[in-house]
């Protein structure tokens, strides 16, 4: 478990955290959401002992990360895939990894062949990975310990689709099996498919936590429907009668009421619907809207 409690860091008058308080819970994924400047990656740098708080503080497991024996052993950290010598061969850094943490190199064989490093590119320097292979090579210095909780600041990052499903299926698992995992991420879409819950900081001040399925059903969308008909016109008329707003979408039609009651609509006037479904905001919406202010961008 990951506590942290009031946690606020400064830099003379920039206060790049500020009073974040939040559980990471065994057994779950923790989305860990906001946009660049935000204070993700100050809060997780804080949360391994590489940049002390101004106040507040951050458990492991009830410890402070300095404070736990051979910490590799308990937590997996990646926060920057190319901070690692880079004249060093990928099989060389795990070796190292492991011979600090006390493991037999056995591990190192069995990491490798986890993250699907062959043993052509695990004798290859570091400086001639690619970033999705450097990526591949953290999780496996992350996981080398076979630690409780895991930290990861965009393990995504660099890795190509088939990379990014093989990433999630190994995080769920170790999240089924009782681990602890908080993941930071741009990839909104990935964070939604994989994170139980989600944290999302803007301004280095928690704008929004709690589990995914209540944070989403607040996001904009809600309460809204798409729906595509043989005869959309005749179709929006009638929503329209009825009081319901309605826009052009794509092939269909946007409506700003439930999907039942457009079903219901279409069944009194004998209307063939060929698409009905819920609008969900989804977390990008919801994201975007928590974060508004944040934003290097305008929104409309």
């Amino acid at each position: 478990m990951i506590t942290v409690e009031g946690l606020t860091r400064k830099y003379g008058t920039f206060t790049a955290v500020d009073n974040v308080s939040f559980v990471c819970q065994p057994g779950r994924v923790t989305g860990f959401l906001g946009p660049n400047g935000a204070g993700k990656t100050t809060t997780m740098r804080v949360m391994v002992g590489l940049t002390p708080a101004t106040s507040g503080r951050v458990t492991i497991g009830g410890h402070l990360y300095q404070d736990i024996p051979n910490p590799g052993r308990h937590v997996g950290v990646l926060l920057d895939a190319s901070a690692q010598h880079a004249g060093r061969s990928g099989r060389e850094i795990l070796e190292l990894g492991a011979r600090t943490m006390g493991l037999d190199n056995s591990r190192v064989d069995e990491m490798l062949e986890l993250v699907s490093l062959t043993p052509g590119e695990a004798k290859r320097r570091l400086r001639n990975y690619s970033l999705g292979m450097k990526q591949r090579l953290g999780i496996a210095h992350a996981l080398l310990g076979d630690p409780s909780v895991l930290i990861l600041d965009e393990p995504a990052n660099g890795l190509d689709p088939a990379g990014i499903r093989w990433m999630r299926g190994l995080l769920k698992g170790y999240a089924e099996r009782g681990g602890t995992v908080l993941l930071s991420s741009h990839l909104l879409n990935e964070v939604e498919l994989i994170a139980d819950e989600m944290i999302l900081i803007g301004h280095g001040k928690v704008v929004a936590q709690g589990d995914k399925k209540s944070l989403l059903a607040g996001a904009k969308g809600s309460g809204t429907t798409f729906v595509t008909a043989l005869d959309n016109h005749l179709l929006a008329e009638a929503l329209q009668a009825k009081g319901f707003v309605v826009a052009g979408a794509g092939d269909g039609l946007r409506v700003e009421t439930e999907p039942v009651e457009v079903g219901r609509t279409a069944a009194e006037k004998a209307i063939v619907l060929t698409d009905l479904r819920a609008a969900d905001g989804g977390l990008e919406d919801l994201f975007l809207e928590l974060t508004s202010d944040t934003q290097r961008e305008g929104l409309s």
